[in-house]
């Protein structure tokens, strides 16, 4: 069967290829030093598909999510590249576009963003040029059609393999899915989703996804992540827009044995993952362990996601290059 790549990602291949794909996100690091992304993705690297850098997530500054895609494909990984329409007009965005794809980035995930005021500088100015609607068919008409939103031609236009996100978890529910149609329409190809913790929910939203057909025209990925804890937990429900955790959630990991809970929180993630994996339309999961890289090969692993499948080119991404500062080129095992 001849199948047809919008850009020939790893992340892509695996996709139309039927397999259950595995994304993870790298926490962006408040530093200037590249040596901290790399340390993050080689955690990641072996057991994902791709990684996501984040875009200033939550509202709150980090190192930014181009830079990190940089560095990514530098030492041969398949990133993810987040771009948030809050900080940004569509001049710049879409010049980001066009400098990713230079760099070899292959896939974009299409954000509106969170607004200024959840993060710790609300006295920033919000742009919001665009809407992540409006930034899926930007970028789907520079790579299709060649050209500038001015009609202005390019010379070569970005392969990309287009995402957006979606929150099942939130009201209106009968809204979402109608979201979701009209995000697969402006370009959407893949789709990660807010932590899930409530998998009633989400099938409930997967039942009417696939009542829409849109199962068969865009690849859902299944956000899920490890709690620290109660507090965590808490903290996150109150804290986290858009984020909904389940009082019987809340009361497990309360239950757990005095210095389990770390352990019961993985397990949880571990259980969610095993029963999203069963759902008709799913066709992978995206893990977001803030602060807990090192768990998430633990979760893939005990979630029977391993060993994830075989490309062509490196086993890591789809951008091998040589970086003499990155870890895998000293023989270092961290």
């Amino acid at each position: 069967m001849n199948i047809t790549y919008k850009s020939g990602s790893r992340l892509e291949r695996v996709l139309r290829s039927g397999r259950f794909a595995v994304t993870a996100e790298l926490n962006p690091p408040d530093s200037a030093d590249p040596q901290e992304v790399y340390d993050a993705a080689v955690t990641l690297a072996a057991v994902c598909d791709a990684i996501n850098a984040t875009d200033a997530s939550g509202a709150n500054c980090h190192m930014s999510s181009v830079a990190i895609c940089a560095l990514l494909t530098r030492a041969g990984y398949s990133p993810v590249f987040q771009v948030s329409c809050r900080d940004r007009n569509r001049i710049a965005i879409q010049g980001d576009l066009l400098g990713a794809a230079a760099m070899g980035v292959s896939n974009v995930l299409c954000l509106t963003g969170d607004d200024v005021t959840n993060g710790d500088q609300p006295e920033a100015k919000r742009v919001f040029d665009f809407d992540s609607i409006q930034l899926l068919r930007t970028a789907r008409i520079m790579r299709d059609e060649g050209v500038f939103l001015s009609g202005r031609k390019l010379t070569t236009p970005p392969r990309l393999f287009l995402g957006a996100a979606e929150n099942p978890f939130a009201p209106p529910y009968d809204w979402r899915p109608l979201r979701l149609a009209k995000k697969v329409e402006a370009g959407a190809e893949f789709i990660q989703t807010q932590y899930c913790f409530d998998v009633p929910r989400l099938a409930e939203f997967m039942r009417r996804v696939r009542d829409l057909g849109l199962h068969e025209r865009v690849f859902i990925l299944v956000g899920v992540g490890p709690l620290r804890g109660e507090k965590a937990a808490e903290f996150m429900r109150a804290k986290v827009p858009g984020v909904y955790i389940p009082d019987e959630v809340i009361a497990r990991l309360r239950g757990a044995p005095k210095g389990k809970q770390r352990e019961e929180g993985k397990r949880i993630c571990v259980e969610i993952i095993q029963q999203v994996r069963e759902m008709p339309g799913v066709a992978g999961v995206h893990v977001m362990a803030y602060r807990q890289e090192e768990l998430v090969a633990e979760i893939i692993d005990e979630a029977g996601l391993l060993p994830r499948p075989a490309q062509a080119g490196t086993p890591a991404g789809d951008h091998a290059t040589y970086h003499p500062h990155h870890p895998r080129h000293h023989h270092v095992v961290k």
